[in-house]
């Protein structure tokens, strides 16, 4: 028995050595930046990231992004992994899962992953209220012809949902209404003057149930985050942020009459992989940082996490919940829906967790963080990325 123990000791040393953790993060400049590509947003976040941990590029031998190849190049990374994956608004949670499987595995040690976007420069506001693309697209072809927009698309969620659950479009509001509270506390969020439940209710309806405010801006921007083994990691001048557990999953991706539910996101069947890894549940989560397209993706995100039951998530946000001092504290930099959303804003949620476990929140800080949840949403409610993070 005593040789057993002995490599079994060895294997866990060794497990705990190469656990994946964040050790860089940063952000290239939003809400608007006219004069940047999306490449200038990349190249602006890594750099930044790559400074706040103290690495060169030299360092990384892994890249996540959507042209790794050319960014390695041009950053002059000697690269032994790489990985590319487009599903949507999730990506950046299915780059991290990846990044850390490669990391334990040994296949990379530090890994860069980046994103960058000028979405509201180069397409401006009237991005999503035309689908004719998707003519070309034989699953799509179908309901093209109807024109419906990415908009009207989740409109049926919120309905079905309102349908089944009794969920009132008030509800919906408290969303918005919140995710506004922690964007007056950010100076570089899109809009920040303090809004009610009876604004959102006011303002122009897009597609019905969804008002205007029920949906989320448009804007430019960029991040970067960087991975590394644990043993690395505690030698370096950021603090440590483990990724403790990740899940990945799919259900259909944006023609709506392959979802096997419209109650249900693909978040449903990635959190509990999430969780179960992590070996925590949602009650110990101390905030949240979730994809909010529209005021529903949040609702159904929380209720599939498994902060409240399904079909409970009109009455768990009301009161301020989802607020500073609440119960949890979501999207504390304003997300989607206040502070910028370039196209594909899944990054963001794990710069803005890393943040609050770092303590480096500011105003936005929430007391004593030691356990985040990162919950990128994409397609059309159909794709989802959770990743568990904590502080070491």
């Amino acid at each position: 028995m005593g040789p057993v123990r002995r490599r079994n000791r060895g294997r866990e040393l060794m497990s705990s050595a190469r656990e994946p953790c964040i050790v860089g993060i940063a952000l290239s400049e939003y809400p608007k930046a006219p004069d940047m590509s999306p490449f200038d947003h990349s190249m602006l976040a890594a750099r930044r990231a790559l400074d706040d941990c103290g690495l060169s590029p030299q360092a990384v031998d892994g890249y996540c992004a959507d042209d790794p190849i050319t960014m390695a190049e041009y950053l002059d990374i000697d690269y032994r992994w790489v990985s590319t994956v487009d599903t949507g608004g999730s990506m950046f949670e299915y780059h991290c899962a990846r990044a850390a499987s490669a990391i334990r595995s040994g296949d990379c040690d530090t890994v860069l992953i980046t994103y960058g976007s000028d979405e509201l420069s180069a397409k401006g506001r009237a991005i999503g209220t035309n689908m004719g693309a998707e003519l070309f697209s034989p699953l799509l072809s179908y309901q093209a012809p109807f024109g419906p927009t990415l908009p009207s698309l989740y409109a049926l969620f919120a309905q079905r949902h309102m349908y089944e659950f009794g969920t009132t479009s008030e509800q919906l509001a408290e969303i918005a209404v919140a995710m506004r509270y922690h964007a007056g506390m950010n100076p570089k969020a899109m809009y920040r003057d303090p809004i009610t439940v009876d604004d959102v209710l006011a303002s122009r309806m897009i597609a019905d149930p969804l008002h205007l405010l029920d949906c989320c801006v448009i804007s430019d921007g960029g991040g970067a985050v960087v991975m590394t083994t644990r043993e690395r990691a505690v030698d370096l001048k950021a603090p440590v942020v483990r990724v403790l557990g990740t899940g990945t999953a799919q259900t259909h991706w944006l023609n709506p009459t392959q979802a096997p539910s419209m109650a249900t996101s693909a978040v449903a069947k990635a959190a509990p992989a999430a969780f179960g890894s992590a070996g925590v549940t949602p009650a110990d989560v101390n905030t949240l940082q979730t994809y909010d397209s529209y005021t529903i993706t949040a609702l159904m995100a929380i209720e599939d996490l498994g902060f409240c039951p399904k079909g409970d998530g009109g009455p768990f946000v009301e009161g301020g919940t989802l607020k500073l001092g609440g119960r949890l504290p979501t999207n504390t930099d304003g997300g989607a829906l206040s502070a910028c959303h370039p196209g594909k804003r899944g990054i963001f949620l794990l710069i803005e967790a890393t943040r609050q476990l770092r303590g480096e929140a500011g105003i936005a800080q929430v007391p004593d963080c030691r356990l985040a949840v990162a919950c990128g949403v994409g397609g059309l409610l159909s794709n989802a990325g959770v990743v568990v993070l904590g502080r070491e």
